[in-house]
């Protein structure tokens, strides 16, 4: 859910927010807080992350991290729930241990209600292809689909694949990174 502000709420701001169990993130200078995800959203996320990791063994190019913050600048600090960078990457946009510009990948696990899909499908979508994420992995735990952005050579992201149970999440940033999508959403 958004919270409306004038004039616009800074990452100050954010930064005075309680620290109560919810998660607060700034998109323009609007408030967005979720609460504490379900099991079954972190049972999603954990198989991602273990995936990530093992290829990441064979393939040492870059690292996957669960809820690290990005503050791309005054205005806007997000949290998502996973993002991979490269080793080389991770040279350019850190700054005193935190993100200060876009990693290659981002990956947000959809939470129910129709305000926390709205905020990841259309204002984090924005966002991202603003400030130059290459893809973003829209994870739909009740659909068990994932939706699938890549950037483009223009600018912006576009849906290059909406994935179901049996198909494989492949991608260019990852040579050899093969995904099932079915096992995801095992219960």
């Amino acid at each position: 859910m958004a919270a409306y502000t004038e004039p616009p709420l800074t990452i100050a701001d954010l930064d005075a927010t309680p620290d109560d169990g919810n998660r607060y993130e700034l998109i323009e200078g609007d408030i967005f807080v979720s609460s504490s995800p379900t099991i079954f959203h972190q049972s999603i996320l954990t198989r991602i992350l273990v995936a990530f990791a093992l290829y990441l063994i064979e393939h040492p190019i870059g690292e996957i991290i669960p809820g690290l913050g990005i503050v791309f600048d005054d205005f806007n600090g997000v949290i998502p729930d996973l993002l991979f960078l490269t080793h080389e990457r991770k040279k350019h946009i850190v700054e005193n241990g935190r993100l200060k510009a876009a990693p290659e990948i981002v990956i947000e696990i959809l939470s129910p209600g129709t305000a926390n899909e709205r905020r990841d499908r259309h204002q984090k979508r924005k966002l991202y292809s603003v400030r130059g994420v290459h893809e973003y992995w829209i994870v739909d735990p009740e659909t068990r689909s994932i939706e699938l952005l890549r950037k483009r050579k223009e600018g912006g992201l576009e849906v290059v694949a909406n994935l179901q149970c049996g198909d494989e999440l492949t991608s260019p940033l990852l040579p050899d990174f093969r995904l099932r999508v079915e096992p995801l959403f095992a219960e």
